[in-house]
């Protein structure tokens, strides 16, 4: 398999419009829903570090500057996958005992817009990123591990927040299989436990790709200093 030739203007391009559509979906969000209700779904956090992470990414590829910690752009993939996952397999899914999907059909304008930016267009370019414009072999086990840190800090504050919310409060529990009035919390456990197990497999999953995929030839891509992924590690914010 001959691996993609990239160069630094691409990558730099590329990240540019994966930052601008994640930014885009936001602020259509935030423009036509409540604001603290938007800020409860991980959809929205999200991309929110899609938003930050590729835009600096693309300001380093840009100024030729060494690319940011491996375990930050490699988190912020896992985590918009998780996104696009889960609302496509789980939410959207009308076989899913947890679907949306009749919400989802009534999104129109630009709802329906952001909805797509956030769920589709954002999982898609960074998986793109991370298959044409990374660099390989930069990811490890211990990143997959680390990773889960962010959708379990999740999983307390929108249960603490469910919990603190009156009954009746709009989206008092963002996701379905969240719903701890309604299924309890043994059962909100469980789902969320079979959810973190294959979070963490997604996780391998990348890291065993990250691996085995060839890097580009050296002549058409853009120097090692500006390669997004980095063997170098850091915290995960």
């Amino acid at each position: 398999m001959i691996a993609p030739a990239v160069s630094a203007p691409a990558a730099t391009a590329f990240r540019a419009l994966i930052a601008a559509a994640a930014a885009t979906g936001l602020v259509i969000e935030c423009a036509y829903g409540s604001v603290p209700v938007v800020l409860s779904y991980f959809t929205i956090w999200t991309n929110i570090l899609v938003a930050i992470v590729f835009g600096i990414s693309a300001l380093r590829s840009l100024r030729r500057r060494p690319p940011l910690p491996a375990v930050w752009t490699g988190g912020v993939l896992l985590f918009i996958l998780i996104t696009g996952l889960v609302f496509h397999l789980v939410l959207a899914n009308r076989a899913s005992p947890f679907n949306t999907a009749d919400a989802v059909d009534r999104l129109t304008g630009a709802r329906a817009v952001a909805n797509q930016l956030l769920h589709t267009v954002t999982p898609i370019g960074a998986f793109l990123d991370f298959a044409l414009f990374t660099a390989p072999r930069a990811l490890t086990a211990r990143h997959a591990l680390r990773w889960l840190a962010f959708p379990a800090a999740y999983l307390v504050f929108a249960l603490v927040r469910g919990a603190l919310l009156p009954p009746d409060a709009p989206s008092r529990y963002p996701y379905p299989f969240l719903d701890a009035a309604r299924y309890g919390y043994a059962e909100v456990a469980a789902t969320t436990a079979v959810l973190g197990a294959a979070f963490y497999a997604l996780g391998l999953a990348l890291v065993a790709a990250d691996r085995h995929r060839p890097a580009p030839p050296r002549s058409a891509a853009a120097p090692a200093e500006n390669r997004i992924s980095s063997p170098a590690e850091g915290p995960l914010k």
